[in-house]
């Protein structure tokens, strides 16, 4: 019988990893997830991430994706309106994928190479975490008009980078919260979901503190602070593993 539960490239692993894909095709073409360089980017990025980490990995990104693809949908017209949309019609892009995800998948790539899933899933899981976080807040925050900058507290305008808001926050917090649930049902671990919970949160907020600080002032682009801000969070996963291979 095929094991499905050996990490990396395993044949019921890859197995497995290659069934999940073949579905998130399916399901991104049907639904109109993401736009096409968009599935492809999240196929290439699903078979790194199932195949050299494990496919219970994929499952937690595929839950990332179905989630933010919903608070993107979210009072979308609202939000196009406003000018407050990343996107003209909901789906995501290739950039957004390879944003969100590409760190993700670099930690896949050093936990196959050092052998260490054990540790691996939970720097995973937090990455994906601060994504998930960040863009719940963004998408479902933006339409509070309750914000204020995180630098100093006084109000500014909805969208501001740095600015955050009481809905905002608690976005922030569901969607880190859906990613360590997902981790919890993968690997059975109270604690250390909790932690994945947290670190995605404050992730989200140094994502803010940088947006305020050298994003609006041209040092940053999105791209680079949201990849600083899940850095953030691997870093604080490892921190709390006890800097696991040091």
């Amino acid at each position: 019988m095929v094991d499905v539960m050996q990490p990396g490239l395993q044949e019921g692993n890859l197995l497995v990893t290659f069934t999940i894909v073949g579905i998130l095709i399916v399901i991104s073409e049907r639904f109109k997830v993401l736009d096409r360089l968009g599935v492809y980017a999240a196929a290439g990025l699903g078979l790194v991430v199932g195949g050299l980490g494990h496919w219970t990995w994929l499952i937690i990104l595929l839950g990332f994706l179905g989630s933010s693809h919903k608070a993107t949908k979210w009072r979308l017209e609202q939000k196009l309106t406003l000018g407050l949309s990343e996107s003209d019609d909901g789906h995501r892009s290739w950039g957004n994928v390879i944003a969100n995800g590409g760190l993700p998948g670099i930690v896949a790539i050093v936990a196959w190479v050092l052998s260490d899933h054990d540790n691996g899933i939970w720097i995973f899981s937090a990455a994906v975490a601060v994504a998930a976080s960040d863009t719940f807040a963004s998408e479902i925050g933006c339409l509070d008009n309750r914000v204020r900058m995180i630098t100093n507290f006084k109000k500014c305008e909805p969208g501001l980078n740095g600015g955050f808001s009481p809905n905002g926050q608690l976005a922030a917090a569901a969607g880190s919260t859906i990613i360590a649930i997902l981790a919890f049902l993968m690997e059975q671990d109270a604690k250390l979901a909790i932690a994945v919970a947290v670190i995605g949160w404050l992730g989200c907020q140094m994502d803010s503190y940088l947006g305020a600080i050298l994003e609006n002032r041209g040092f940053m682009t999105k791209g680079t602070v949201n990849a600083a801000a899940i850095t953030f969070g691997i870093m604080l996963m490892w921190y709390y593993l006890d800097f696991p291979h040091l």
